[in-house]
């Protein structure tokens, strides 16, 4: 299991760091996209909420490629990827299989470090 652990954390961390860095540098060039996908990928980009999305996504792909905070990146990623499957399933279906192959290496990260996420689960605090 740490072998797979290992495999999914460098994946997931190399995944974001080459999409978070092309939110910034642009070396994929994306295609212009109609309709709501379009439009929601428009708002992005005009609002420069994009950077934020990107620069999250960096941060975290560092973070996993060096090993350190990897519970952090975790977190840090979670509405980050419930974004990237909820605009695949609705605007743009033929990402969905790359936002499903992301979750699952997520899901195994996070099962592997769910001993760091167990306060989060506090029926009642205080």
């Amino acid at each position: 299991m740490k072998i797979v652990t290992v495999i999914a954390r460098i994946l997931l961390g190399l995944i974001f760091f080459v999409f978070g860095l092309n939110g910034f540098v642009g070396f994929f060039p994306a295609p212009p996209m109609a309709g709501v996908a379009g439009a929601f990928i428009g708002a992005l980009v005009s609002s420069h909420y994009l950077y934020l999305v990107s620069g999250v996504q960096l941060i975290s792909g560092i973070l996993l490629l060096i090993n350190r905070y990897v519970p952090l990146a975790l977190a840090m990623l979670a509405p980050v990827l419930a974004n990237i499957l909820m605009y695949h399933a609705t605007m743009q279906p033929s990402g969905f299989p790359m936002a499903i192959l992301t979750t699952i290496f997520w899901a195994i990260l996070v099962w592997r470090y769910r001993s760091h996420f167990t306060s989060l689960f506090v029926h009642k605090a205080g």
